[in-house]
């Protein structure tokens, strides 16, 4: 979708479709000439309650009238709600362009909710089922407002475009998103970028690097694993550099400790983590954020053959330490490891995990939160506000010595599963902290909310939760070592 900012009027931009919103206790800004909007209102046809929505037409033209609620309720996230009915409407009446009126003394986050809004209810995953013959996709978003808001505008586009690619990088089955796909469409990407380059790694050289933990998990599938390095130098950025780490489990069947049947086939999904560092950094290649970032992802399967890890085997990772695989479904936090390991020796000032790690952290948070873990206090608040602002909010839960002590082990320095069986989210981030050291680092567990986050905006597949998330943590740290 073509996504642009314009000064014009509504009508003046030649779209075919208009939407305008109306806020509680607030008249229409901007009525039509003959005053149909004010009309609508009057005769209960439409409303200003959230969401509620009214369509007439004036000259050729379809203009949606859109309920906004309370001013001082209209937030960001109000506003990519807003922004996805009114695209379902839309969509249902074929429009081609649809410009938005973006209402009077809002700030920029407004403005890139209703674009978020937008560009996320018009994705579609088509690639083995084509879209009905009937169905309308829109070519065209204009947003008007009075002032210059091509910044934000563009801003949101991109951001929601690496979004959407994340979606379809979730919703591609495990036969076709392998882990040697997932590093040859990291490699494509780069290519765009002058500022980003990608290293790969396959399973040998992950091996003769002593990544043990890594290729534990990789030892039981027919696939060869790939250790994906993005590195995003701007020319002239002198930030202190982020590493984002992510786990990219394309299939987890569960390994020798197999999951239930009725939950494997949603396994596609454990590549969440990695989905999101690869666009995060996309988007800030695209954006041109003077940020050094280091993207570490760790791409591989965890299956079953003769070969395959055995609960109670002990291996070593890339920093020395041993692990006793207690159980071969803890997989996540192994890959991580050995990822986060390469990263510290890479050189980086902060660490940044996400993953979909554990169902403890669903039974906390459902999907409504992510979980967040910390041993840095400040990396963790900046986290929380990035997290707000894009709208994919983070829940601190807690580190405690006491959820260290049962990552250890009888036989080995760790054990990838804790006894007993509770405050596994924190127990499973404990054992991830071993490996950030003395570096500031935040563990993001997305387990909740990777996929099936139905919203507004949102379809029940892959959500591509976490790329604005790290988009935005990657920009704020440009503007605050600029400060």
């Amino acid at each position: 979708m073509n996504v642009q900012a314009s000064t014009d009027s509504p009508l003046a931009t030649g779209a075919d479709t208009i939407v305008v919103g109306a806020f509680e206790d607030e008249g229409v800004a901007h009525d039509l000439p003959g005053g149909e909007l004010e009309a609508l209102l009057d005769s209960g046809e439409a409303g200003r309650a959230f969401k509620r929505l009214a369509l007439t037409h004036h000259d050729g033209r379809r203009v949606i009238l859109i309920g906004l609620g309370a001013r001082s309720e209209f937030t960001a996230e109000r506003a990519r709600e807003a922004a996805g009915v009114a695209q379902k409407r839309a969509r249902q009446c074929r429009a081609t362009t649809l410009c938005w009126e973006i209402p009077h003394h809002v700030g920029d986050e407004i403005v890139e909710g209703v674009v978020t809004g937008t560009v996320l209810a018009d994705y579609r995953f088509t690639r083995y089922k084509p879209a009905p013959a009937e169905e309308h996709r829109l070519e065209r978003l204009i947003v008007s407002a009075h002032h210059d808001i091509s910044a934000p505008t563009r801003r949101a586009a991109v951001l929601a475009a690496a979004q959407n690619r994340a979606r379809d990088l979730a919703n591609t089955p495990p036969n076709d998103l392998t882990p040697t796909a997932l590093a040859d469409y990291a490699t494509e990407l780069a290519d765009r970028h002058d500022a980003l380059t990608v290293t790969v790694l396959d399973g040998e050289q992950i091996r003769d690097r002593g990544m043990g933990a890594f290729a534990a998990v990789a030892q039981g599938s027919d696939q060869d694993p790939r250790m994906i390095e993005l590195v995003y130098e701007p020319h002239g950025a002198d930030t202190p550099r982020l590493a984002l780490i992510g786990k990219a489990v394309t299939f987890d069947s569960g390994g020798l400790a197999i999951k239930p049947a009725n939950s494997m086939i949603d396994m596609k999904f454990d590549m969440c983590g990695g989905a999101a560092v690869i666009e995060a950094i996309a988007a800030l290649a695209e954006l041109e954020a003077p940020v050094r970032v280091l993207g570490v992802v760790g791409a591989t399967e965890n299956m079953i053959n003769g070969g395959a890890v055995r609960p109670g085997d002990i291996i070593t990772a890339l920093d020395g330490t041993t692990i006793e695989v207690a159980n071969p479904d803890a997989e996540g936090r192994m890959v991580l490891a050995d990822c986060m390991t390469h990263a510290r020796h890479e050189g980086c000032d902060a660490i940044v995990d996400i993953a979909t790690l554990t169902g403890g952290v669903i039974a906390a948070l459902a999907g409504v939160y992510a979980g967040v873990f910390s041993n840095d206090d400040p990396l963790s608040e900046q986290v929380r506000d990035c997290a707000q602002r894009a709208g994919e909010p983070v829940w601190r839960l807690p580190l405690h010595p006491e959820f260290a002590e049962m990552t250890k082990s009888k036989y080995a320095q760790l054990t990838n599963r804790p006894e007993p069986r509770t405050g596994l989210a924190s127990s499973a981030a404990e054992f991830l902290h071993h490996f950030a050291g003395d570096v500031p680092w935040a563990h993001i567990d997305m387990a909740g909310v990777g996929s099936d986050r139905k919203r507004a905006y949102l379809d029940r597949l892959g959500s591509g939760w976490g790329v604005r998330l790290l988009a935005e943590l990657g920009l704020r740290r440009a503007s605050e070592s600029r400060a």
